[in-house]
């Protein structure tokens, strides 16, 4: 089981699998390196896929000061792995929080990265968007089941259309453990109290995080119902960066699972771009 260990002495999960261009996943706020299960077949043979379970979540330690989960020190995680696997720099595709980190490299570390892509994340976050986050984060679900767990799951995901439930039992394989007394999450807890931290303190400007990305091959991809992402973000993104790469997937929310043909179409151009 590949890991290495942070300058603070965490022990951090991660796989790195293929050649070529190294693409560094970031997965979103409560979740792990399974966000990019559903890609990783599409890109085998054309990339060196690297994905890293933040910490707190997965398979890495949980840390001992909760608010070390904060956008900095992720990041600095993340040019931690860059610097244990060798790597002077590397291609971004970041979900969600995993985008944001990306964006907090380009405006602190950018000579570390090579192209960057966020996948349902920009400059601005939705309220809309950022409440419901609030209202699960930290806190077990009371689903006692599987199937029940994929029955909810199925229905809090009012954005996604035509997703079989298959594929939301994979979800729950990915972000819960499954115990005798019911489902547990698969993270930190106490992640609940760097994020209200965080939000005490105010929403950050994060449109010159986006400009720093400037001359760096850039791509977003959005879930047409997305609730965080809005089209008028992705639109100003755009005017600033008329060289976007840009995509909206049809019959997603917050987040499309990337092997949409949409998604799928994107990565593929921004990889061409970054090449």
């Amino acid at each position: 089981m590949p890991r290495f260990t942070t300058s603070d002495g965490l022990s951090l999960f991660y796989s790195d699998e293929g050649t070529g261009r190294p693409v560094l996943c970031l997965a979103g706020l409560t979740r792990n390196g399974t966000d990019f299960d559903y890609l990783a077949p599409h890109l085998a043979g054309a990339v060196r896929l690297i994905r890293m379970d933040h910490r707190g979540r997965g398979r890495s330690d949980w840390a001992e000061d909760p608010m070390t989960y904060t956008i900095p020190r992720e990041a600095a995680d993340a040019t931690e792995l860059l610097d244990h696997l060798g790597l002077a720099s590397a291609a971004v595709l970041g979900t969600s929080r995993g985008g944001l980190i990306a964006l907090f490299l380009a405006a602190t570390a950018r000579a570390r990265l090579e192209a960057v892509l966020l996948n349902d994340i920009g400059p601005v976050l939705e309220p809309a968007g950022l409440e419901p986050i609030m209202a699960y984060l930290g806190r077990d679900p009371t689903w006692t089941t599987v199937r029940e767990a994929v029955a909810a799951r199925a229905q809090a995901m009012a954005g996604f259309e035509g997703v079989p439930d298959h594929r939301w039992r994979e979800e729950i394989d990915h972000l819960y453990h499954v115990l005798p007394e019911g489902l547990r999450n698969a993270y930190d807890p106490r992640l609940r109290e760097a994020v209200a931290e965080a939000g005490a303190k105010g929403a950050a400007d994060l449109w010159p995080w986006f400009d720093a990305l400037e001359g760096l091959p850039t791509a977003v991809i959005r879930g047409a119902n997305s609730d965080l992402l809005s089209r008028e973000t992705v639109a100003e993104m755009r005017r600033r960066r008329p060289d976007l790469i840009a995509a909206e997937v049809p019959g997603r929310g917050h987040v499309p699972f990337l092997d949409e043909p949409e998604s799928l179409a994107a990565i593929r151009a921004w990889l061409e771009r970054a090449a």
